[in-house]
């Protein structure tokens, strides 16, 4: 046995007063709005325009909320899916749900109840949205359902569109203003139809579905993400440039960082950023020495999961609720969702650029397990505070 630290409910420190000086608290960072979303009336056709990617909390997850209180209200919208892992209390997408249902829209909510410290209010959710009428689908037995995902269905022009919001982090109003996390609207059939199979097989209406596009744990995630590094490392071997860069909170399965060493020896170029857990060890000669990998720990909880694969040029680009873990690719429903708007995934490579530029609050990851702070020029660079500044110009 270890003994802990002094208080051990740091929950609690979410609720301490502010300080009456602000001396003590970072500067206010005002969510940005997007001024195509907020200023469409319409939003489903703005998104049957074009994608939308948003980035929390420097911009408003006020918009997610809007899309919601928008389809339950819409006359044409006929049906809402949804997953929920971890949901604010007094939720406001709760609400939007809620109104669908009184509208007469149809609701199918997937809870997770084994969501670990949200198991009460979870429950609590899927009593109040069922005794109104809403399909709850409850956990499935031996898996959890991580992925963050919304599906909305609206007849126009005599047939069935889908709409679709998928996000790395959580449904969660309160923790969006903490937690820093990529959300996406899309009505891209390629994204779209696999989204709405993969809610067919939750309702165990679909039995086995079949996934080319989005990459599911527990159908193809894992052999697809090991594939696209077997990728680069055979055209590292050609002598073609060939590079993977990851962005994730934790880094332990086995198999995929044995397949990271791999393609580091054959001259893959390799960047990870890893929030918490890390079990590869980078730097070591002829074995990982092509692989850098650094922390980022600041004022946001970095949660965000981004894979990039160069592809000879042609990158390949998923956001993803997964990380790099046996407990999310073996025993969880994972989705990453691949970007093909040329604009947005030059947006996704500018910010990670940034993350990995910083040098006020990245720790460099090393063999030694000494992990200094990253300090490489006299003028700093904070990741989040010009990342701020950056989608302020957007």
């Amino acid at each position: 046995l270890i003994a802990g630290a002094r208080y051990h409910n740091f929950s609690d420190m979410f609720n301490l007063p502010h300080h009456q000086t602000n001396e003590l608290e970072y500067e206010n960072l005002k969510p940005i709005i997007n001024k195509d979303l907020a200023d469409n009336a319409d939003l489903f056709n703005a998104i049957g325009k074009k994608d939308f990617l948003l980035h929390f909390p420097y911009q408003s997850f006020g918009h997610v909320v809007r899309f919601f209180e928008i389809a339950s209200n819409d006359e044409h919208v006929t049906e809402i899916k949804i997953t929920f892992y971890r949901a604010a209390k007094n939720s406001s997408i709760v609400k939007a749900l809620l109104n669908a249902l009184a509208n007469g829209k149809k609701v199918t909510v997937f809870i997770e109840i084994k969501a670990r410290f949200d198991e009460e209010m979870n429950i609590e959710y899927a009593k109040e949205l069922e005794d109104a009428g809403a399909v709850i689908i409850y956990s499935l037995p031996g898996l959890k359902v991580h992925a963050k995902i919304a599906l909305v269905v609206k007849k126009e022009n005599g047939s069935f569109k889908n709409y679709c919001y998928l996000s790395t982090g959580n449904f969660n109003e309160k923790t969006s203003m903490i937690y820093t996390d990529f959300g996406y609207f899309t009505s891209d059939d390629k994204i779209t139809n696999e989204v709405a199979d993969l809610f067919l097989y939750l309702q165990n209406d679909l039995k086995k579905p079949e996934f080319k596009n989005i990459l599911v744990a527990q159908f193809n995630m894992k052999k697809a993400f090991i594939e696209l590094i077997d990728s680069e490392i055979e055209y590292a071997n050609e002598n073609k440039n060939a590079s993977i860069f990851i962005k994730l909170n934790s880094l332990e399965d086995r198999k995929i960082i044995e397949k990271l060493y791999d393609a580091g020896k054959a001259g893959v170029k390799i960047k990870i950023i890893v929030r918490g857990v890390c079990c590869l060890i980078p730097g070591v000669k002829n074995m990982s020495e092509n692989i850098e990998v650094i922390s980022i720990v600041d004022r946001y909880l970095e949660h965000s999961r981004v894979y990039i694969f160069h592809n000879k040029g042609d990158e390949k680009i998923y956001l993803s609720s997964a990380d790099l873990m046996k407990r999310n690719l073996n025993r969880r429903i994972e989705v990453a969702f691949p970007v093909y708007d040329v604009n947005i995934k030059m947006q996704i490579k500018d910010l990670m650029e940034i993350q990995m530029n910083d040098n006020t609050k990245a720790r460099i990851i090393d063999k030694d397990q000494i992990n200094n702070y990253k300090n490489n020029s006299a003028i700093k660079l904070c990741a989040q505070e010009e990342t701020y500044e950056y989608l302020k110009k957007m």
